[in-house]
């Protein structure tokens, strides 16, 4: 990947794979000393239109985010379908999953990727925005995120 394709895209969100979303909060809570934020669970696919792979994706995962100054921390439990987030944690257990940055336009940054340095994994929509992941673990050691906000 040209690494000057994230030039000046902050760093807004680290994510973590784990296998207990509940016991994973509660020690991030404690250890930065706040309130165990609330664990939602991701939309259908008929609403997220996740795709895993180029085909549609049943994903679902449940998340939780810590606020830390400018930086997110997303704690993600996967829960069925194909999913980055279930390799992740099949593959190497509770652990790194993204660095997110937050771009303008994913569709045009995906455009301007060499699709031989890093694929698309995964992308879908959330309310307010949608993401994609890039399988940066060659390059990065984790899955890059494009993370988009309308």
């Amino acid at each position: 990947m040209n690494e000057a394709l994230l030039k000046d895209k902050p760093i807004t969100q680290i994510g973590l794979v784990v296998d207990d979303i509940e016991k994973a909060a509660l020690a991030w809570a404690g250890a930065l000393g706040v309130a165990k934020p609330e664990i939602i669970i991701t939309a259908p696919a008929e609403v997220a239109r996740t795709e895993y792979k180029g085909e549609p994706s049943t994903a679902r995962a449940k998340l939780t985010f810590f606020h830390i100054g400018s930086i997110m921390l997303e704690l993600i439990e996967p829960l069925e379908g194909k999913s980055t987030w279930k390799d992740q944690l099949d593959d190497h257990g509770p652990s790194l999953h993204h660095i997110a940055f937050e771009v303008d336009d994913i569709d045009e940054l995906l455009t301007s990727i060499d699709g031989h340095e890093m694929a698309l994994v995964q992308r879908g929509e959330f309310e307010g925005g949608r993401y994609a992941y890039l399988d940066g673990q060659a390059h990065f050691s984790a899955v890059i995120e494009l993370l988009e906000n309308d």
